[in-house]
């Protein structure tokens, strides 16, 4: 089996390569100019430079007879100064290579699928957890990360409306080894000391190993067209930096910052953005998740996809810790 991974260099896509190679997938990575693929080189992965937004880069980078994209890029941006690269990367990038995959898939001699790894954010907030029944409310572009992952699938399906097999996958939180930039930037703020505060939203947190098998089982098992959200462990971020504080050896924070505070924050430091031209550490945009509850319910993808939703909250970090150590990214307790 042959398999083209966008994100290859990435936290997710680390985790997705590593469990293809062990499967015995041939895997040919796209990456784009300046990222580091070291990684993937001491993997004896297929390297290709592309871009999400040149529609001929990836008709070039994409071989013939593949078995499967399995498409991770994504734009991450939680800043209004990100926003026009994020629509090009997140929704135009998905056009682009929802179209490439078809084309290939329908000039090759195998059946090939793409699978999609959107968010939970695609279904906007909600009060209640989040199925796959709920609607995706993700509609107001102020904030624009989720509005561009709603939008992102919606382009995927138009192409399974020319013909496409696609399936979506919808992670909560994302967990695990091969991350310095996403979560586990908290045990950097918590290890040097510099955590301005906790804040009172809570989350559904996901292991990475468990979140790419279930990306490999969609490619075998899932449906055409259906989404799969990957939900896990539900906790509060009071929980959440507890446990890391622990982790790295410093004192548990024991109470919230008031939402309203937080929101307040981030309003003045957008302000100074716009003066300085410069993102903030706290947007309104990053505010306005960490302040809410997004817990949501992942029966589908058990059920369906086999997906394994049972790591707890400890073994997910644990994990990851044991990676910045290894790493020499953080230093180790007394």
């Amino acid at each position: 089996m042959h398999a083209f991974v966008t994100g290859g260099t990435g936290f997710l896509g680390a985790n997705l390569i590593e469990q293809l190679l062990d499967d015995g997938w041939r895997v040919t990575a796209m990456h784009r100019r300046g990222s580091d693929t070291r990684f993937l080189q001491e993997k004896g992965v297929a390297l290709v430079e592309a871009s999400l937004t040149d529609v001929d880069s990836l008709r070039d980078a994409v071989p013939e007879n593949i078995d499967a994209v399995f498409h991770l890029a994504a734009n991450t941006n939680m800043w209004r100064g990100g926003n026009g690269q994020q629509w090009r990367d997140n929704v135009e990038g998905s056009a682009n290579i929802a179209r490439v995959a078809r084309e290939t898939f329908a000039s090759g001699d195998r059946a090939g699928r793409m699978i999609v790894t959107s968010s939970i954010s695609a279904y906007g907030y909600h009060r209640d957890a989040i199925s796959e029944d709920s609607p995706k409310l993700a509609d107001d572009p102020r904030h624009h990360y989720l509005y561009s992952k709603k939008r992102a699938e919606e382009a995927v399906r138009a192409e399974i409306a020319q013909g496409l097999d696609a399936v979506f996958l919808n992670p909560c939180a994302i967990v695990g080894k091969y991350d310095s930039g996403n979560w586990a930037q908290t045990f950097f703020l918590i290890a040097e000391e510099r955590l301005p505060g906790v804040p009172p939203g809570a989350g559904s947190f996901c292991h990475a190993g468990a979140v790419v098998r279930a990306h490999i089982n969609a490619f075998h098992r899932g449906r055409c067209g259906e989404n799969y959200i990957l939900a896990g462990t539900d906790a509060s971020f009071l929980e959440f930096f507890g446990r890391i504080a622990a982790l790295v050896g410093k004192p548990v924070p024991r109470r919230t910052t008031p939402a309203f505070a937080v929101r307040a924050l981030a309003r003045a430091y957008d302000v100074c953005s716009r003066i300085t031209g410069r993102e903030p550490a706290v947007t309104p945009e990053k505010a306005a998740m960490i302040t809410r509850r997004v817990v949501a319910r992942s029966d589908k993808a058990q059920r369906e996809l086999g997906y394994d939703a049972s790591a707890s909250l400890d073994e997910m970090l644990r994990e990851s810790h044991a990676w910045l150590l290894e790493r020499g990214l953080l230093e180790a307790t007394a």
